[in-house]
């Protein structure tokens, strides 16, 4: 086995507290909103997926590259969160069909991370003080210099975010001569949500954040989906406008985490940045219509407003997390409209709520016949 010095590395959070730790190997200081998914795998899903744009992630499991990586297990053509926090970080991978380790994966991109963190005590300590910003650096910058730097960082709430991430181009997926026509508003989709679709006989074209619903509609699709992305669901203007015109014309529509929060506020239902966030595969939800439970994967640091969905005469509440009551789930019941606050494609995860997609192909149909 070949034994290296690693350099010393630092992880310090906007109200002051340090960690300590070592660096991987990628020198250099990374800024952003720091938060912790509790998955046991899927590690490369996790980093890929466009919701943790702007977020530094913490690993809760012991150990983090193991199975090294693979072409298939990509959620976007890049990694999209701003640096690692981990445990242990494994320079070797065994996994049969993984094409390169974590560590060349990494310098690839040029992704900061910090391994042999503390972090059964980091994740206790942000569970017990809320998300926040923090910065990890393994370039030798001083605490004071990086408490400056850190100073400068935006929140998380009122943070635009999908204009990082969304698509710049429209792009198909699926066959031309499938039988259903989907119109999906990029906010942050994951490729497996577009595989979901493409495997129910679904073609779909993928527009970027800032389309116009005319643009969209001219494509002349069966349904709509609004899809999952990071940061704030108030400032995307647009996105509410395209979900108003969408509602006003009572066409399918079907969303997703920031898509289900952009349906929330087309229809003056507000939405909260939470204290710490659902980030991992094994959150327990019910549904309140069928009255089963299904574990779900989540990734989301704002909420609908139960109360006000409560109140809201044209809404039902589907589904609710068991752990903390907060919304998982939405109807309207004048309208074609569903949406839920977690991820029915997983990746990774369970596929408790696959259903989902098949619903939403339902409510196509019964348009149609209507």
């Amino acid at each position: 086995m070949k034994y290296t010095t690693r350099q010393k590395a630092i992880l310090l959070l906007s109200d002051g507290t340090i960690f300590h730790g070592k660096s991987m190997g990628i020198e250099g200081t990374t800024f952003g909103e720091v938060c912790f998914n509790t998955g046991m795998t899927g590690y490369q899903e996790i980093f890929t997926d466009p919701s943790y744009f702007g977020q530094i992630m913490v690993a809760t499991n012991a150990h983090i590259g193991n199975y090294g990586v693979n072409e298939e297990d990509i959620e976007a053509d890049k990694i999209m969160i701003s640096g690692l926090v981990c445990k242990n970080f494994s320079f070797n991978h065994s996994r049969a069909n993984s094409y390169e380790n974590l560590e060349d994966y990494f310098k690839k991109q040029n992704l900061i991370c910090i391994s042999d963190v503390d972090t059964r005590a980091l994740v206790s300590y942000i569970r017990d003080n809320g998300a926040m910003n923090a910065v990890i650096s393994t370039d030798g910058k001083s605490v004071e210099e990086l408490k400056a730097l850190l100073a400068e960082v935006p929140d998380m709430k009122g943070l635009e975010l999908a204009s990082k991430v969304s698509t710049k181009e429209p792009y198909f997926i699926g066959e031309e001569t499938a039988n259903y026509k989907i119109a999906a508003l990029d906010l942050g989709i994951k490729k497996n949500i577009l595989r979901n679709l493409a495997k129910r006989d679904c073609y779909i074209k993928v527009f970027p954040f800032d389309t116009t619903y005319e643009e969209m509609k001219a494509f002349n699709p069966d349904g709509f989906f609004l899809s999952n992305g990071p940061g704030d669901p108030d400032p995307l203007f647009g996105a509410i406008e395209i979900a108003k015109k969408i509602l006003e014309n009572d066409e399918p529509v079907f969303g997703i985490c920031l898509g289900h929060q952009v349906l929330a506020l087309a229809n003056g239902i507000s939405t909260y940045k939470m204290f710490n966030g659902h980030r991992g595969i094994n959150h327990p939800v019910k549904n309140e219509v069928t009255g089963k439970g299904e574990i779900t994967s989540q990734n989301h640091g704002f909420a609908v407003n139960r109360e006000e969905l409560e109140n809201h005469p044209d809404f039902e509440i589907t589904h609710l997390h068991i752990n903390d009551g907060t919304v998982a789930g939405m109807r309207m019941k004048n309208k074609n409209c569903f949406s839920v606050q977690y991820h029915p494609e997983a990746s990774p995860g369970p596929h408790d709520s696959s259903y989902l997609f098949d619903i939403f192909i339902e409510n196509i149909n019964k348009a149609v016949k209507a």
